[in-house]
């Protein structure tokens, strides 16, 4: 079974939990439950948990309505998954600036565990 962690940034805070406690009851229900998924299901379907073509890093995908949610992150050995971002998905492409930010988060994260 996989593990999560959410990325916290030098400040202390967490962009996911922020991120979570921006959506409404029933968006953050469904969030968790993809989340829950992707832990526990030993080969996730693409439709939740997919690697962004060209990088290191995977999204949790969540459709709820015509509402999608993504959450950012990268694997820190075969079982934990470090989650640095989310965001509401308007677009068919994943926003290159929410790659960047992943990006840089992952790099921080990997030269502070150093």
């Amino acid at each position: 079974m996989r593990r999560i962690q959410f990325y916290r940034t030098e400040a202390g805070t967490c962009p996911v939990e922020e991120f979570l406690d921006y959506l409404n009851p029933k968006q953050s229900k469904k969030v968790l439950w993809v989340m829950q998924m992707v832990r526990q299901m030993p080969k996730p379907p693409v439709q939740y948990f997919k690697k962004l073509i060209g990088t290191d890093l995977w999204e949790i995908r969540t459709q709820l309505g015509s509402d999608a949610f993504r959450l950012i992150g990268f694997f820190d050995g075969e079982q934990l998954i470090i989650l640095t971002s989310g965001f509401a998905k308007k677009t068919q492409r994943t926003p290159k600036q929410e790659i960047e930010t992943a990006k840089q988060r992952m790099k921080d994260y990997f030269n502070k565990k150093e």
